[in-house]
């Protein structure tokens, strides 16, 4: 007992040392999703209604983690510190779960495993970036709930193996309490849906076999909830967050590229954490070149090799792979993820994922050490893990600020669009007008869809001076294709389209234009906005256009 309280606390130190630079980081993209942009969410019990009880109000249905930034603003408000403090003990938590259930499956290896995880640098997107508190908390929850259930139904056990016996009583409450965790994880993060196919996963790594009464029917529960949850938060990335139209319209085959590219990929990147960057590269897919095919029929090689070979080498390389795509498939490209706008593949997909390959990894080392008779070469393997510590320290930096980030992210990807086009925003809100517009272009470089950038763009060029580069003429078709691509249904688009419209003394469509968008920006409540507008429409009225007195965009948050 004592022994297991000391390796809990060396752990839990290791990875506050580890991510102690993130401690003083500040909110980055897409914290206010989750902080400072639902304030109104946050300041009574009737936003917390809200989080649970309207799907919407949140930018997933994730109310437990919603609940838990509800409670952090009560708490302190705003200060970063106490959120980068919670995720990464949650982070830690979650190491500390892993190790436990590895000793209750009598995996070699379960300590180093369990260090691996809490100190790998590919973690930092989930443990140091506070809007992942779902991705981390879901993991606990998660790991608690595949505990429990092994008090219910024994997983761990070999065939034939004897056990410990658990009441009937006490085996009910552990099947109860893990169908209760495995809700608040899913209520946490959906990524917790595999929950009753690992279990049946562990069951064959086990026994060899599945039992229908004994194994399938308990996980049946189980499974309407995931499945009921994963529908609800497919429709929500859908049409509430946005993963639809031509960007996601993907062929087929070319799903199956991306799932062999992403399967490699982050097999490279769990072995070898080097180069890791916020925004990865997007592929260019070709089905009709024979080479991308090399990643996904070699992936499925690898697959039905394990599964032949499980009698030679034992089920646990497979169980292992099995756990490793299973777990990853609503990200591998069959579905759609609205990230996947900026990249097929990031670091916090395969942080549920990464535990079968890492538990395989330290399984092999331990098992190579005993049939060598010696341990030094497992505790010479876990020499790596102050290099892990050191790249998640340094990996962590990258966190700090929304500068910084993106600053990082151009370095290591210069054509991440999305990055020049949010590094552009930034700078144009501390007045850093000349960069942003450079940033801008950049981003209408790599995407000239982005309307976005389209219209900040056009915003930059009518409002600016001529000798600080405005030009309002080159403005004029900038902001007609950020409606466009808008489908002419954008209030602030519309808005950005009538200051030039304006400027360029074409009064008359200025008019139109800002009617329209005012009638828009009142039907969606946008009241701000629509204040500004009707001002504006003053002035074109009377034939004058507008000259904002600050060099800020007006554009709310796209």
């Amino acid at each position: 007992m004592a022994r297991s309280f000391f390796f809990c606390l060396i752990l839990v130190l290791a990875a506050l040392f580890a991510y102690f630079p993130s401690l003083s980081g500040k909110f980055v993209w897409d914290d206010d999703s989750w902080t400072t942009g639902i304030s109104g969410l946050l300041t009574d019990t009737s936003g917390l209604r809200l989080m649970w009880f309207h799907p919407t109000a949140l930018q997933q249905y994730y109310p437990l983690a919603g609940t838990t930034f509800w409670i952090d603003y009560q708490l302190w408000g705003f200060r970063p510190l106490p959120y980068h403090v919670e995720n990464v003990l949650l982070h830690a938590s979650a190491a500390i779960l892993f190790w436990r259930l590895l000793r209750r499956l009598q995996v070699p290896g379960a300590w180093l495993a369990g260090f691996i995880f809490a100190l790998h640098p590919v973690m930092v997107e989930s443990a140091g970036w506070i809007t992942e508190r779902k991705n981390v908390l879901s993991l606990v929850l998660f790991l608690g709930a595949l505990l429990a259930y092994g008090r219910f139904n024994s997983i761990w056990q070999e065939e034939n193996s004897p056990g410990t016996r658990v009441s009937q009583p006490r085996r009910w409450i552990a099947y109860a309490l893990a169908f209760i965790l495995f809700i608040a994880a899913l209520l946490a993060k959906t990524t917790a849906f595999s929950l009753p196919a690992v279990i049946l996963l562990i069951g064959w790594l086990k026994r060899g076999r599945l039992r229908w009464r004994a194994d399938i029917v308990p996980t049946l529960p189980f499974f309407g909830m995931s499945i009921g949850l994963c529908l609800v938060t497919a429709w929500l990335e859908k049409n509430h967050v946005g993963a639809s139209g031509p960007e996601w319209v993907i062929p087929f085959p070319e799903r199956c590229l991306i799932a062999g590219r992403a399967f490699w990929f982050y097999l490279g990147k769990l072995f070898w954490p080097v180069n890791l960057c916020f925004v990865y590269p997007r592929w260019q897919l070709n089905a009709g070149l024979w080479w991308q095919w090399l990643y996904p029929v070699s992936a499925a090689g690898v697959l039905l090799g394990l599964w032949l070979a499980r009698e030679k080498i034992g089920r646990g390389p497979a169980a292992a792979v099995f756990y490793f795509v299973g777990t990853l498939f609503p990200v591998l490209g069959f579905l759609n993820a609205y990230f996947m706008r900026f990249s097929f593949v990031c670091d916090h997909w395969v942080y549920l994922s990464s535990l079968g390959l890492i538990a395989l990894a330290a399984g092999l080392v331990a098992r190579t050490a005993e049939h060598l008779r010696c341990p030094a070469v497992l505790y010479g393997c876990g020499a790596v893990l102050p290099v892990l510590g050191i790249l998640t320290w340094r990996q962590c930096g990258t966190y700090a600020d929304v500068e910084t980030l993106w600053r990082d992210t151009l370095a290591r990807n210069p054509g991440a669009w999305m990055a020049h086009y949010n590094l552009g925003r930034m700078l144009q809100t501390s007045d850093r007008i000349t960069e942003a517009k450079e940033h801008y272009e950049q981003a209408l470089r790599f995407n000239p869809d982005c309307d976005e950038a389209q219209n900040n763009l056009a915003w930059l060029l009518v409002t600016l001076s001529p000798a600080e580069g405005g030009d309002p003429v080159r403005a004029l078709p900038l902001a007609r294709r950020a409606c466009e691509l808008t489908g002419n249904n954008d209030p602030n688009c519309l808005d950005t389209l009538a200051v030039v419209y304006a400027a360029n003394g074409q009064f008359a469509d200025a008019i139109a234009t800002t009617q329209k968008a005012i009638t828009l920006a009142r039907t969606g409540g946008q009241t701000e906005l629509l204040g500004k507008m009707e001002a504006r429409l003053e002035l074109y009225q009377a034939g004058q256009a507008y000259h904002p007195s600050v060099r800020v965009s007006s554009q709310s948050n796209p």
